[in-house]
């Protein structure tokens, strides 16, 4: 009698599984969106056209959320507006606009660069390649934040004693190696 009991209860929870996974689908239709939607390439980019200017042009490596905003104001673009409806003209322009980029010195991201001294913006893989050489030419002249790097630590004053622990590397604790854990304590010496 107890087992016909429990075969309803297991087909209702069943129905109730099937009804919460239905609303997790209904909960992200952005997503199945963008599976089957159309890209739009802006500055070697590629960039969903169900998303509005504002937040679409952030998708681009080396634009924040400040440069996006410059660019809608400078090129009189709503905000909203899709990147669906911008035609091939809007898009060489948003393009000549980064290649220029005239907005305030302190919104770019290379100010005073070491090697011509001028302030610029890059984008995309500039951005690493640049980060790299940084950090080799740190390394090089063997500053302080060089030799942080090289050993793996932070190199911005945090601190290691809890954080920052990679295997091999703990700086606040040691673990005793398995080998030493298992074998057995030596035998005292007899002597004096």
């Amino acid at each position: 009698m107890a087992e016909k009991e429990t075969e309803p209860k297991k087909q209702k929870q069943k129905e109730q599984s099937k009804e919460t996974k239905e609303k997790k689908e209904s909960k992200n239709p952005v997503r199945e969106e963008e599976k089957n939607e159309i890209l739009i390439r802006i500055f070697g980019y590629d960039i969903p056209s169900s998303r509005n200017i504002y937040s679409g042009l952030t998708r681009i490596k080396g634009i924040s959320w400040t440069i996006s905003n410059a660019i809608c104001l400078k090129l009189g673009y709503p905000r909203t507006k899709k990147i669906s409806e911008l035609s091939n003209e809007d898009i060489t322009k948003i393009e000549e606009f980064l290649n220029v980029l005239p907005v305030y010195a302190f919104l770019k991201n290379r100010r005073f660069d070491l090697e011509t001294g001028e302030t610029s913006h890059i984008y995309g893989t500039d951005i690493d390649m640049k980060k790299e050489f940084d950090i080799k030419r740190l390394k090089e002249i063997k500053s302080y934040r060089g030799i942080r790097h090289a050993l793996g630590q932070p190199v911005r004053g945090q601190s290691t004693r809890s954080h920052f622990r990679k295997q091999g590397r703990a700086v606040g604790v040691t673990k005793k190696s398995s080998a030493s854990a298992t074998a057995k304590p030596a035998a005292p010496k007899a002597g004096k």
